[in-house]
């Protein structure tokens, strides 16, 4: 085995002894020994990030493409024709994605599109391949260009507001793209709401629209409403894409496919149903039928649940969420009227779980996990946690997503920690698992780590369900802070951070009684707001009562 090269540790130690000056140096010694090496240039993104180079993004650009193509002969693939043949980049790049590998993947899709298949899918894969890497804005400006491309397209920009999610400010930016999506794709179908029928002497229809509602993470919330709707005062419709889907709901819902239909043929079938209040589940995300909503499919139209922000619909009226995550000049961001449900604004039913010990009893060494999608892990995340491993010289990280299959994406998210001083033997990751295997991953963590400014949601339950403690930081936007409904829920208010300094300092204190603070998170998720379905069903109910008398004081 050969030595390992000594400018590349001295790249190592001066980054973990803050030193970032010489980092630079020695890595730049280090390529130039070995020009095209990819340690070296990897090390080096790494020293440019820790001095604000502004050439570090080209560098650990050039250190994926580099690793890439290794990684695409490794596997089999052909380098030379990939290179030369953009249809069999763009094969190799779906079998790469489909393989959990997204940034294998963008190495073979960007060789395609720079050889001339700039196609919108290939476009969209591309973007797609950033935003899984956490390469936020890099995939907006390919999105933002799609969109450009296909003017008409509505779907094609949906794509850029779901990437502004992730970015830094992307809650004002994403109101501005949403409010000019709506002026491109509704405008020529806005119209006045059709009155409903009187509302004495019959139930409310509600109707809910998603691609599906038994599959999924949404599932885990739309079964506790559907179990519990008062079947005496409401009249339960969805509108899912497959014909398949009604699950064995205990309020039996009348389930209709809109899968095949256009969005005009929809909204007739919704007006033909009498629904009263429509609810979106799901927004601008991928499968979206938002075409129903700007059509006016129902009197009373709302969004919850998926999209947490503004559609930028005219044509939707309100926008439900939890009075906890308000925030001063919240109500500038949305078209629709912010409707404020207490104390939780849905439900959550946990998959069977167990709780486990924590780890950290026996092993000695705290270990810290995160399970989202990489696509949340921002710059400020990492420079945050990376404070926290520095604070505690011996704990780790653990970094569990189905995209930490991919070699690339986990040698150049520990280039970006590497940069903050966090060596890499401090940093551990797992792809995708199943079963015991997922609840085994759980029993790893001591304690789970909540990015920003982009949170987690789904995943922060996941944890706390099976006794793992979340800290999770404030922020300054409604948007940043639907964790903190979620940790002050199970009980852990001092769990909820104000600022990243705060974020370190509560995270360091609560590694002085984890199994406390463990057995607290399973307590207390059992008696959490969102765990009780009725009170959460009927929260909901009695918003869509109020919104349809609000809207129709006439009709109730």
């Amino acid at each position: 085995m050969a030595a390992p090269d000594q400018d590349l540790l001295r790249t190592r130690n001066a980054l973990a002894t803050g030193k970032p000056a010489v980092a630079l140096h020695t890595a730049k010694a280090a390529v130039a020994k070995a020009p095209g090496a990819i340690e070296p240039l990897y090390w080096l993104a790494s020293a440019q990030l820790a001095n604000r180079d502004p050439a570090a993004r080209q560098t650990l650009n050039d250190a994926r493409l580099t690793h890439g193509l290794a990684v695409i002969k490794a596997l089999g693939a052909d380098v030379e024709r990939l290179t030369t043949d953009a249809d069999y980049a763009v094969q190799i790049g779906h079998r790469l994605y489909n393989a959990h590998y997204p940034a294998s993947a963008g190495v073979a899709f960007g060789v395609a599109v720079i050889a001339g298949r700039d196609q919108p899918q290939e476009v969209v894969s591309l973007g797609l391949s950033y935003l899984h890497q956490g390469r936020a804005d890099e995939a907006n400006n390919l999105f933002h260009a799609l969109s450009d491309m296909l003017p008409n397209s509505g779907p094609a920009a949906q794509f850029e507001l779901y990437s502004l999610f992730m970015v830094e400010d992307g809650v004002a930016r994403h109101a501005k793209a949403a409010r000019a999506w709506a002026e491109r794709f509704e405008t020529p179908f806005l119209a006045p709401a059709a009155p409903p029928a009187p509302l004495a002497g019959r139930r409310l229809r509600v109707g809910y629209v998603a691609p599906t509602f038994s599959s999924g993470q949404i599932r885990q919330f739309v079964a506790p409403l559907l179990d519990h709707h008062d079947p005496e005062r409401f009249e339960i419709f969805l509108y899912p894409q497959n014909p398949d889907d009604g699950g064995k709901w205990k309020s039996r819902p009348t389930v209709r496919a809109i899968g095949e239909l256009d969005d005009a043929k929809a909204t007739d079938l919704i007006r033909q149903d009498g629904i009263d209040v429509l609810i979106d589940a799901w927004g601008h995300t991928s499968g979206s039928r938002l075409g129903v909503f700007t059509r006016r499919a129902a009197p009373v139209q709302a969004t919850w649940l998926n999209y947490q922000q503004t559609t930028g619909l005219r044509s939707m009226d309100y926008a439900i969420h939890s009075k906890s995550i308000l925030t001063p000049g919240m109500d500038a961001l949305f078209t629709e009227t912010v409707w404020p449900v207490e104390p939780i604004s849905a439900p959550f039913r946990a998959d069977p779980a167990k709780p486990s010990p924590a780890p950290s009893l026996e092993s000695g060494v705290v270990t810290f996990g995160s399970f989202i999608n990489p696509s949340k892990l921002s710059d400020q995340t990492v420079a945050g946690w990376s404070r926290l491993l520095q604070a505690l010289p011996t704990a780790r990280l653990l970094l569990k997503y189905r995209y930490f299959e991919d070699p690339i994406l986990i040698r150049a998210t520990t280039a970006r920690f590497a940069a903050h001083g966090v060596t890499p033997d401090r940093l551990f990751y797992e792809g995708h698992s199943e079963g015991d295997g997922y609840e085994q991953a759980f029993a790893k963590i001591d304690l789970s780590l909540d990015p920003s400014p982009c949170p987690g949601g789904t995943t922060t339950l996941e944890a706390m369900a099976r006794g793992v403690p979340v800290i999770t930081l404030k922020g300054p936007t409604f948007y940043s802070r639907i964790g903190v409904q979620l940790v002050e829920a199970v009980g852990l208010p001092d769990l909820v951070a104000e600022d990243w300094d705060d974020y370190v300092a509560k995270a360091v204190a609560a590694c002085a009684n984890l199994q406390s603070l463990r057995d607290r998170t399973w307590d207390g998720f059992a008696k959490a707001s969102f765990s009780d379905e009725t009170l959460v069903t009927r929260t909901l109910e009695a918003a869509y009562l109020g919104m349809f008398a609000a809207k129709w004081p006439d009709k109730t």
